[in-house]
């Protein structure tokens, strides 16, 4: 499995959405589960799954979809 897949399946898992959902458009608080008890659930399972340790900073910034791509790069995760 590709990372892009992985990264889409945490997103699927966490958030209720589809493949169709996972895009530009998707940003924090955009669908009913991305509150701010869904955005740690998020950042604890992209962290699990890709065996990382975010910063605060970082799980701070992690405000959409695409910026989630970005801030995987810092930790040498590409998509």
């Amino acid at each position: 499995m590709s990372n892009l897949q992985k990264y889409n399946d945490v997103f699927k898992q966490c958030l209720g959405v589809t493949e169709d959902n996972l895009n530009s458009q998707l940003t924090y608080q955009s669908v009913e589960d991305w509150d701010s008890v869904g955005h740690m659930n998020l950042i604890a399972e992209l962290e699990d799954c890709f065996e990382i340790m975010m910063e605060t900073e970082d799980i701070i910034d992690f405000n959409s979809y695409e910026k989630g791509k970005e801030i995987l790069l810092k930790y040498q995760i590409t998509l």
